[in-house]
C-alpha cells in the first residue's frame, strides 16, 4: 500500500487553496478528483463575485472569514497577475419602505468588520450610476469580482511548485481510520489504496457522501445534505452600470441581482429551486419571473434582453424552511477521528473565503 502523508479529496478552489497552504509549509499533499480537471463543478459555476462580507450571521465563520479572506484574495490577485476588479456594489432601496432597512444593513455590516459601506440619496447614487432607479443605497466599495479559473490555476500552480501531486478521475471510493492512520480505496482507470496521516475532506457537493464513506466517522456528525440550485441569466444588451447591483434583501435570499464579469457582460439572478439530483439546466421560461424584479432598478432592460446562462448548485446543509447556514469545518476534536478534516457546506462566499479557509483547515492540521 502507498503511503503520502496528506491527502485532499477535492479539486475545486477551496481544496486547491488548502493544497496549496499545506504544500506550502512542507508538507507532502496529493489531491485527487473525481473529476476530469481542477474546479468542473461548483468553483466553475458562480458569479466569481469577491464579496465584502455584508450580510453572514455576526460572529459566523462565513463572516470571520469572507472579510479575512477577502483582504487575503486581493493581495494574492494583485501580487499574482490574477485579472480582477474591484469594481464595488451598490445595495439599493427601490421604496420608502425598503429606505428604512439600509441603516440596519449598515449596522450589521459593521458588526461583521465592514466599516466602509458609504450612505447614498437616490440622486447620489445616480450620480455613479445614472441609469439606476432608487430611492437610496449603500455602496460598497470592497466588493469586486475575479477571474476564478485563473485564481483556480495559480493555486494548482503554487501547489505542484511546493511538490503537490495531483491525479484526475480518482474517486474516494471508501476509507477506514485506523488510530493515527487512515486508509482509503481510491477509483479510476488505476484503482489504489492508499494510506495517509492527513485526509481533508473538501469535496463540495459530495463531501457528506464521502463522509460516510469513511468507516470510524461518526455518522450523527454528518449534516444531512440538500441541493439549492440557483438559475442565473444572462443579458444581449449592454448592461449600463459599473458596479455590481443588488436589491435590499428580501426574505430567504438576496434577491434577483445584477453581477458583471470582467468583460463588463451582465447576469442576473439567482432564481433558486430546492432540488433532489444534479440538474444544470436553466429553463427559459424562468425569465418571465426575472423582467419585474430587475426594471425595479434597472426600469429601461428591453422585453427579450434575457437568456439562459447557466445554473449553480450551493452544497447546503440545512432545509429550505432555515436556508441560512455556516460553513461547518470539523477537525477531530469535533468527530474523534484522527487526522480527518470535514468541510460540510461550503457555498459562498467559499471563493471570496478560500486562503482563510486553508489558513483554519492548516492550523486544524497543526493541531
Amino acid at each position: 500500500m502507498d503511503k503520502v502523508e496528506c491527502v485532499v479529496v477535492g479539486a475545486g478552489v477551496i481544496g486547491l487553496a488548502i493544497a496549496r497552504r499545506l504544500a506550502m509549509a512542507g508538507r507532502e499533499v496529493v489531491v485527487i478528483e473525481a473529476a476530469e480537471a481542477i474546479g468542473t463543478v461548483t468553483s466553475s459555476r458562480n458569479s466569481e463575485v469577491i464579496h465584502a462580507g455584508i450580510y453572514y450571521p455576526s460572529g459566523s465563520l462565513m463572516a470571520r472569514m469572507c472579510v479575512s479572506g477577502k483582504q487575503a484574495l486581493y493581495a494574492y490577485c494583485r501580487d499574482h497577475g490574477i485579472p480582477h476588479r474591484n469594481c464595488g456594489k451598490m445595495i439599493v432601496a427601490t421604496s420608502e419602505a425598503e429606505t428604512g432597512r439600509l441603516q440596519a444593513i449598515k449596522a450589521h455590516a459593521e458588526t461583521n468588520g465592514v466599516a466602509d459601506l458609504q450612505p447614498l440619496t437616490g440622486e447620489g447614487a445616480r450620480q455613479i450610476e445614472p441609469a439606476l432607479n432608487c430611492c437610496a443605497a449603500l455602496l460598497s466599495p470592497s466588493t469586486g469580482i475575479v477571474d476564478s479559473h485563473a485564481l483556480m490555476l495559480a493555486f494548482r500552480g503554487d501547489a505542484e511548485a511546493a511538490g503537490a501531486a495531483f491525479a484526475f478521475h480518482a474517486p474516494l471510493l471508501h476509507g477506514k481510520a485506523d488510530g493515527d492512520r487512515i486508509e482509503i480505496g481510491v477509483g479510476g482507470e488505476a484503482p489504489l489504496m492508499l494510506e495517509c496521516r492527513l485526509l481533508i475532506n473538501a469535496a463540495g457537493l459530495a463531501a457528506t457522501t464521502v463522509a460516510r464513506n469513511i468507516d470510524g466517522m461518526p455518522l450523527e456528525r454528518i449534516p444531512p445534505a440538500y441541493l439549492a440550485k440557483g438559475n442565473y441569466f444572462s443579458c444581449n444588451a449592454r448592461a449600463p452600470f459599473s458596479r455590481l447591483i443588488y436589491p435590499v434583501p428580501e426574505p430567504g435570499g438576496l434577491g434577483v441581482h445584477l453581477t458583471l464579469d470582467l468583460a463588463g457582460q451582465a447576469r442576473f439572478g439567482p432564481d433558486v429551486e430546492w432540488i433532489d439530483s444534479i440538474d444544470y439546466s436553466v429553463d427559459p421560461a424562468r425569465a418571465e419571473r426575472f423582467y419585474p424584479a430587475i426594471r425595479r432598478y434597472w426600469p429601461t432592460l428591453p422585453d427579450g434582453a434575457l437568456m439562459p446562462s447557466y445554473a449553480g448548485i450551493r452544497p447546503k446543509i440545512v432545509p429550505p424552511a432555515v436556508a441560512v447556514q455556516d460553513f461547518n469545518i470539523q477537525g477531530p476534536r469535533d468527530h474523534g477521528v484522527h487526522g480527518l478534516i470535514n468541510l460540510f457546506g461550503i457555498e459562498s462566499p467559499g471563493l471570496t473565503s478560500s486562503l482563510a479557509i486553508a489558513d483554519y483547515v492548516a492550523e486544524l492540521a497543526a493541531a
